[in-house]
């Protein structure tokens, strides 16, 4: 498993993309999913019983027969709007090889095998090329002549001869093919292409699903998170700098499941956390990396931001709070002519002058007796 040098958190290196400033991740539904999305787009005929609209464009080329194409995808009956596949819930890429797809996805192949990576779509396929005469009354439960509507993101794919499935790879083929795929998207992130170079860290996360990595033991586990937690990572400084601060935790989080310890990983979070507002939470991310990288420049830049956010916000609460609960204000003495002073004297002299003289009076009168 990669160590993480004491210095690198601020710098780039080979195996990981660093940015010091900046649910599934890439391919994130657009809408709440629970209807086919409304495309304004025009309708492009792909065959007799396929059409498609594009929701967003790709790039790049095509995938070509035998291609090993990863994707999402939900998918309704257009009578009824029933929604009964949706791999985006499900947090999983699909697995396609095109030409060797399941008869009930030839309609859906149709549509793939016309995107280019990043594209999505809108895809209308008929019966014939869906679940047929007869319909699906398993998993998932489709009625008998049902067309269908998809919406398609297709995220990336591999070009294989033979057109080899991963689960047919050995495992050093895997961790391969993941390699190669993480390493292409450092050369976009490089670039600045980030959407793209997030589909490339995904292509290279879904070789190394939850369900293969709970196969591997010893080195070839060590093997596989040298390229899956560099992937989550680079994600997560991709969606940092796109601003989607939510989504970067959650790829840190991944990570830190499987090395509690990453600097890398506590620093990225700690940088998401602290743009959403959650400083006490960043605080503890960056003070449990500092543990581990003490002399590392940006986390103790990030820590000195925080200090000096949390100065300005109390400085700011002092200064409504002390208008709020201080001294009441003391009013100004209004001013007077000399006329006024004069009179407001001769008012007192009169209000005293008969108090005085009969005391005056009692006294001498007491002496008297």
């Amino acid at each position: 498993m990669e160590e993480i040098p004491s210095q690198s958190i601020g710098k780039d290196d080979e195996d990981e993309i660093v940015m010091e400033a900046a649910a599934a991740v890439h391919g994130e539904p657009l809408q709440d999913g629970n209807c086919p999305p409304n495309v304004e787009s025009a309708v492009e005929i792909l065959q007799e019983k396929v059409t498609k609209q594009i929701i967003k464009e790709g790039h790049g080329r095509k995938p070509s027969k035998y291609a090993t194409c990863f994707l999402h995808y939900r998918a309704w009956t257009e009578s009824t709007q029933h929604k009964f596949e949706d791999t985006w819930h499900e947090q999983r890429p699909f697995e396609m090889i095109l030409g060797k797809e399941k008869n009930e996805m030839t309609g859906l192949a149709v549509g793939v095998s016309s995107m280019k990576a990043g594209e999505r779509a809108l895809l209308h396929v008929g019966w014939e090329l869906g679940y047929g005469k007869e319909g699906n009354f398993s998993f998932p439960n489709v009625p008998p002549m049902a067309d269908i509507i998809y919406e398609v993101e297709l995220i990336g794919f591999d070009e294989v001869k033979e057109g080899k499935a991963r689960g047919d790879m050995t495992a050093e083929e895997r961790i391969g093919a993941a390699d190669r795929r993480k390493m292409d998207g450092n050369s976009l992130f490089k670039e600045e292409i980030l959407e793209e170079a997030m589909q490339q860290y995904e292509m290279a996360i879904a070789y190394l699903g939850d369900d293969f990595m709970f196969q591997l033991f010893g080195k070839y586990r060590d093997m596989a998170l040298a390229v899956k937690n560099p992937c989550h990572l680079n994600m997560a400084a991709c969606l940092i700098k796109l601003k989607r601060y939510e989504e970067a935790i959650a790829q840190c989080t991944i990570v830190l499941v499987e090395d509690e310890n990453n600097a890398k990983a506590l620093f990225r979070r700690g940088k998401a956390r602290a743009e959403l507002g959650q400083t006490d939470a960043a605080r503890e991310d960056f003070l449990k990396a500092r543990k581990h990288a003490p002399e590392d420049k940006a986390i103790l830049r990030e820590l000195r931001l925080l200090d000096e956010h949390d100065r300005a916000i109390y400085k700011k609460q002092k200064e409504i709070y002390g208008g709020i609960f201080g001294p009441p204000p003391q009013p100004k003495p209004k001013p007077t002519n000399l006329l006024m002073r004069t009179w407001q004297w001769l008012i007192l002299i009169c209000q005293w002058l008969p108090s005085l003289i009969y005391r005056l009076f009692r006294r001498e009168r007491h002496k008297a007796d």
